[in-house]
């Protein structure tokens, strides 16, 4: 049995920062002991932003970003580390999600990509590593994405309560728990994602502190319908989506026709289509008696107020408010994640994923144990 303390380390598609958590896990059991955010070098993340859009680079530019993330999270990991006092010994292993760039699951080559050189990381903590976890879903026919419902089922799935678990990233995503029933989830669309896209280009603010801009503005119907007639949103699950489609660009192209709306009628607009899509699709699979909410749009006072108006008869909550950080969900999910591909258990769902069968996720990279943390 691979029981003990882990570390998950989760960069999000968001890129507000580094979360890391130390959680203790043993035979199922997940308890949180300790977390940090760990900031992102604005450099770094412009860089990453780029990526994601389609910017060309060169391989010594990939190469030199993939080296830079692997310092970032092992620098996060081992700020983690001296917080607790912890040496590489009280650590069975670090689960690191990556930093996704690009996810294309379908198509003729399908492909997703994560970087930051685990290698790195296992070398300057000395603490084995396990990371890679999307592409096996992948090559076994899935999309690679989302992989928390297992987990969220794990902690949060209630006998008789129809509960659904919304975790909005830079992406939103949900978890269906179902009584009676196999667990279900998929993407719904941006969560946090152009909304903070467009306060930065904007207003040069990582993301809209308690709704302010939004809640000052006014959503502009038109738009909004224009948005929704996206033909990925009507794409049937499974299926998961980044920041490789919905970024920058594509709410430049929605934006065209509306050259003169201000600024916070857009975010007022933008805030309610990660609400709407998201209520559809909880609707679209029969609904729920609880919505418990995770991740940064959790956070979102007017996304919560939209999401609960959107959705009557489901109370609409936090995760926080059933006993797991919201914030810390994710890298909780990978710290877990890396004990099941370490004890030998499959990490994914295939009834999300689509993949053609469950599977162990991950590479490990194994620490030399007797190495001096730098």
């Amino acid at each position: 049995m691979n029981s003990g303390r882990f570390i998950g380390v989760m960069s999000g598609t968001s890129l507000d920062g580094v979360d890391v958590v130390l959680a203790a896990i043993d035979d199922h059991v997940v308890a949180q002991q300790a977390s940090l955010s760990y900031p992102v070098p604005l450099a770094l993340k412009e860089a990453i932003l780029a990526i994601c859009q389609g910017q060309q680079l060169t391989l010594s530019q990939y190469g030199q970003l993939d080296t830079r993330l692997g310092h970032l999270f092992a620098d996060a990991v081992l700020a983690l580390m001296q917080q607790e006092r912890l040496s590489a010994n009280d650590v069975v292993a670090i689960g690191c999600h990556g930093q996704t760039v690009w996810h294309e699951p379908d198509g003729d080559a399908p492909h997703t990509l994560q970087i930051g050189d685990n290698n790195i990381i296992a070398a300057r903590t000395g603490v084995t590593v396990v990371g890679d976890f999307r592409r096996r879903d992948i090559a076994l026919g899935g999309q690679g994405a989302p992989l928390v419902p297992a987990f969220h089922h794990a902690l949060l799935a209630h006998p008789v309560e129809r509960r659904i678990v919304l975790n909005i990233g830079g992406i939103a995503n949900l978890s269906l728990l179902f009584p009676g029933q196999p667990v279900k989830g998929h993407d719904t669309g941006p969560g946090n994602m152009l909304m903070d896209a467009w306060i930065w280009r904007q207003r040069g603010k990582p993301y809209d502190k308690d709704a302010e801009w939004a809640s000052s503005g006014k959503v502009v119907l038109p738009l909004l319908q224009d948005m929704l007639s996206d033909p990925w949103f009507a794409l049937p699950a499974p299926k998961s989506t980044g920041r490789e489609y919905f970024n920058y660009g594509w709410l430049e192209r929605q934006l065209a026709r509306y050259p003169a709306l201000a600024g916070q009628d857009v975010m007022a607009t933008l805030t309610e289509l990660t609400a709407v899509t998201i209520s559809e699709q909880a609707l679209l699979s029969g609904g729920c008696e609880r919505l418990l909410v995770c991740g940064g749009g959790s956070r979102n006072p007017l996304l919560m107020a939209r999401l609960a108006c959107l959705l009557p008869g489901t109370e609409v909550t936090t995760t926080d408010e059933a006993g797991v950080s919201g914030d810390d969900m994710e890298a909780l999910a990978f710290a877990w994640l890396a004990w099941r591909t370490l004890e030998g258990l499959p990490g994914n769902l295939p009834a999300v994923t689509g993949a053609s069968a469950p599977t162990i996720l991950g590479a490990i990279f194994p620490a030399n144990r007797q190495q001096n943390q730098s």
